[in-house]
């Protein structure tokens, strides 16, 4: 469901073979999410590149993972959001709430 890869000292997680981020698969993203964060200082993001469609549950767990990775002093950040799912960001007020990047490569150097 969620593949992940070492970028420098960053992990980067994208979705895998999903392209709604739903109430059906919340539960398991969120979990191993949070796993990332057991480690102080962790550098993550979460590349939405193939997401067409977030529900309220998807962003209560980007909520989730961002409260975590606060407590744990790391970094949580979002790249490559498509315009619809964007716009979702925008009516909930989030992309205020969080680092999001047009591409990866942007969200790496924000580093």
């Amino acid at each position: 469901m969620l593949k992940t890869e070492n970028i420098q000292d960053i992990i980067v997680v994208r979705f895998d073979n999903v392209d709604r981020f739903n109430a059906l698969i919340a539960e398991p993203v969120k979990e191993q999410l949070k796993e990332y964060y057991q480690k102080p200082q962790t550098k993550l993001i979460l590349n939405l590149e193939d997401i067409d469609f977030i529900d309220s549950t998807g962003f209560g767990v980007f909520l989730s993972i961002m409260k975590t990775s606060n407590n744990n002093f790391g970094f949580f950040k979002i790249c490559n959001i498509n315009p619809e799912v964007m716009e979702l960001f925008k009516l909930l007020k989030l992309h205020n709430v969080f680092e999001i990047y047009n591409t990866l490569d942007d969200c790496i150097n924000s580093f």
